[in-house]
């Protein structure tokens, strides 16, 4: 897609400019515990500042359902803010009137001021146009570098771009390009993983991937409910059983359109999810006890999939292949992770992750700065991954 960004901006010396990102970092005793989010928002608010621009900037923190409540505000965010900038950072006690115009006032050039969180008032996630407006009012220009939140529109990622001139800031811009490359135009073949828990939570995902993928790998519990439904037995497994005839009705779909599905062709079972608990890898098919629980890929099936990342250019990676965070059941999402790295280093392929545990996976494998692009963004990415229109980046369309 083709969407403004910093690039198309000029004159920027004087001006200010709102700029949406993401700050709801964790908390714990009123201090920030991972300054990840702030980091990301680094190069936007340089940038920025080197043209001379004033910034402002817009951010939700929790969910205070449009109330004030002390322990949400964004305060204790200015100080670690400082530190990674290695410049002041005021704060307004709030987003909208007297407080926050004279905080943007009273900024020099290139100044910072973090606004008060945005849902203290219940017309952020109402997305009002009169309270859109306020916030247009603050600004010349509207920079929106939270991809995190653009699937929601609400007036901080979508409502004020509609006032004044809307851009992408570098993470928007660099998060829209990865996924760009691993949906929009990717070079093919193309090779996604899906896996999780639930094939209810992402049947618009698999019917839109099957349409777009060459080769699509279902693992985790997904994969579970499609070996049930082909008859396999999967034991005391957790499973979907009452959406057999919708995996079906998926696989059906994948071969109508040429996308090869690969399901588990070995497990690996225990009667007990704790770490270092007794199991063992059959082939999927054997008889299992009604204790037993697949918990985890077989290597066979690892090495089936990691055939597949070789034949292809890129892969696009949502959900665990089992359940990572107990070990033994975390090793064939580590081995095909530490796989996609190789081959991503090896620049055989482009590799775009994202989704909670995704990010968590990867991490746990120690690959995740070795991939082409990991989100963050976890209903975001979803929600693109699944074709569906974000209000937050629609509004930044050329």
């Amino acid at each position: 897609m083709t969407f403004r960004t910093l690039d198309d901006a000029y004159d920027l010396a004087g001006k200010t400019a709102l700029v949406r990102v993401d700050f709801n970092v964790p908390m714990e005793g009123g201090k920030v515990t991972d300054d990840t989010r702030l980091r990301v928002a680094l190069p936007t608010i340089q940038r920025l500042r080197d043209a001379g621009a004033k910034v402002a900037l817009l951010a939700h923190f929790d969910r205070p359902k449009g109330q004030r409540v002390p322990s949400m505000s964004l305060k204790p965010v200015v100080q670690p803010l400082e530190e990674l900038l290695g410049a002041p950072v005021r704060f307004a006690d709030d987003c909208i009137g007297p407080d926050a115009v004279e905080a943007i006032r009273d900024l020099d050039a290139g100044g910072v001021v973090l606004l008060e969180n945005v849902r203290f008032h219940a017309a952020e996630e109402a997305n009002d146009p009169v309270f859109a407006q306020k916030l247009a009012d603050l600004g010349d220009l509207y920079v929106n570098d939270a991809f995190s939140a653009a699937h929601r529109a609400h007036a901080s990622t979508e409502g004020v771009a509609h006032h004044i001139p809307a851009y992408a800031g570098e993470s928007m811009r660099r998060e829209l390009d990865a996924l760009d490359a691993a949906l929009g135009k990717p070079q093919k073949p193309v090779v996604g993983i899906v896996g999780g828990s639930k094939v209810s939570t992402k049947l618009d995902l698999l019917k839109n991937l099957v349409g777009k993928l060459d080769t699509l790998a279902i693992g985790g519990g997904m994969a579970n409910t499609f070996l049930y439904a082909q008859g396999v037995d999967i034991g005391g497994s957790l499973a979907e059983k009452d959406m057999a005839d919708t995996a079906r009705e998926i696989l059906a779909e994948a071969e109508a359109k040429g996308c090869d599905i690969l399901l588990p062709v070995d497990v690996v079972v225990a009667t007990e999810v704790k770490p270092g608990a007794a199991a063992r890898t059959v082939k999927t098919g054997e008889a299992l006890a009604t204790e037993d629980k697949i918990l985890d890929a077989g290597p066979d099936t690892v090495a089936r999939l990691n055939a597949a990342i070789d034949a292809s250019k890129t892969l696009i990676w949502n959900g665990p292949l089992g359940v990572f965070e107990v070990p033994p059941f975390d090793a064939a999402t580590v081995a095909a992770a530490k796989h996609v790295a190789d081959r991503t280093k090896a620049g055989a392929l482009i590799a775009v992750a994202g989704g909670g545990d995704t990010v968590a996976a990867v991490g746990h494998a120690g690959v995740a700065a070795d991939l082409t692009f990991v989100s963050t963004a976890g209903g975001a990415f979803l929600e693109w991954m699944e074709g569906k229109p974000l209000p937050g980046v629609e509004a930044l369309r050329a």
